[in-house]
């Protein structure tokens, strides 16, 4: 946010269950986690204005969670190498009892990784704390061929997107 000269009063963990549900498609489950997230902090805040997100990084359907140690990212890599993938952001602006929610959808094509790229990057830890074992802003934007959408939403928050929620709440 303070990319975009927003700078928030205060940050607050929402501290919910982020697991998904069975069968939970990925685009719902960004949108359910960036409002339960609104939803707990705003039970802490009425008074704020709460943007709240998550990101869900999937192959097909398949979501790729953050990788809990070096082989599941190492197999995270091998899947998506050569494919294109997608990553989902949920956002949610809450003020009172308004909620104002959108999910934004970002396409991503990787190039095809050898066995000496992902054993470079897995040694060089970014892939830690990653959802889909990567970080697009480092050493993984080399793998990608191409990317259809918000480029900062593969960061983590898509910007305009986000600003554009916060000004109906007129915020920004």
């Amino acid at each position: 946010m303070a990319q975009v000269g927003v700078t928030p009063d205060r940050v607050e963990p929402a501290e919910i269950d982020e697991s998904p549900f069975k069968c939970e498609l990925p685009r719902v489950l960004a949108a359910r986690l960036a409002q339960a997230k609104a939803d707990a902090v705003a039970a802490r805040f009425p008074d704020a204005v709460v943007l709240a997100a998550d990101t869900v990084v999937a192959c097909g359907r398949r979501i790729l969670d953050k990788p809990a140690d070096a082989a599941e990212a190492r197999k995270t890599l091998k899947l998506l190498s050569g494919r294109r993938h997608r990553v989902y952001g949920g956002i949610c602006v809450a003020a009172g009892a308004m909620r104002r929610s959108r999910v934004v959808v970002t396409q991503v094509q990787f190039k095809r990784l050898e066995a000496a790229e992902i054993d470079a990057y897995i040694e060089s830890a970014e892939w830690q704390g990653k959802a889909g074992a990567y970080a697009i802003q480092g050493r993984a934007g080399a793998f990608v061929v191409k990317i259809n959408g918000s480029y900062s939403n593969v960061v983590g928050l898509a910007l305009y997107e986000t600003l554009a929620l916060l000004e109906g709440v007129r915020v920004a």
